[in-house]
């Protein structure tokens, strides 16, 4: 884990959450019980910053919790397009949807409820990014699911992947397995490139070949 002054530093060199994240970071904190699964600030910008450099016409995020990341990802859609954001915690449904309708980006972001690995064949496009940030145990057919679908050059971006440091345990549990099998199934797969950074709990950048 990265030091408390660093992490610090580290934010406070980093361009501030606007009026909506920042009241959905509050809220996620106050009304759920596992708040640290949101994105955040820092991770938050990255993925923002990433998707204005990407220019993505059809985004996919696995996996919305409380709407914070699509939020972020939603500000580098060109211009008439779209994020298909999936969750399956109905109880969430209310907080993300309360904050996607207060976005100026409200028509490109569609909310489905539902078991991601039902949802996905049905969704008939063609995806330029993904972010997967769903069960652990299912990263590796999520990404068989979704790499047929990415465009050429196409990224996508898998959150967890250090799983607190545990990826390095000598006796892995079972959702440090699962993990740890993604990362190694990615390492091999030659019709990609990656990169893996040590931002917040580890993110693997995949791009398609």
């Amino acid at each position: 884990m990265i030091r408390a002054d660093l992490e610090k530093y580290i934010e406070d060199h980093t361009s501030d959450e606007d009026t909506l994240l920042y009241d959905l970071n509050r809220k996620t904190n106050l009304r759920t019980t596992l708040p640290r699964m949101i994105s955040g600030k820092i991770q938050g910008k990255f993925l923002e910053l990433i998707s204005k450099i990407a220019n993505p016409r059809v985004i996919l995020e696995i996996g919305s919790f409380t709407g914070y990341s699509a939020l972020c990802l939603v500000k580098g859609l060109v211009e008439g397009g779209i994020l298909y954001t999936i969750e399956s915690n109905v109880e969430l449904e209310k907080i993300i949807q309360d904050h996607i309708s207060k976005s100026e980006n409200e028509n490109k972001i569609k909310l489905i409820m539902g078991n991601a690995l039902d949802v996905i064949p049905k969704i008939e496009e063609t995806f330029d990014m993904v972010f997967i940030d769903a069960n652990k145990a299912e990263y590796l057919r999520y990404y068989k699911l979704v790499l047929p679908k990415l465009s050429k050059g196409g990224l996508i971006i898998a959150d967890n992947v250090l799983w607190s440091g545990k990826v390095t345990d000598q006796n892995p549990d079972a959702d440090t397995k699962s993990l740890l099998e993604f990362n190694t199934y990615i390492k091999n797969d030659k019709s990609v490139e990656q990169v893996m950074l040590s931002i917040r709990d580890g993110l693997l950048v995949i791009r398609k070949l």
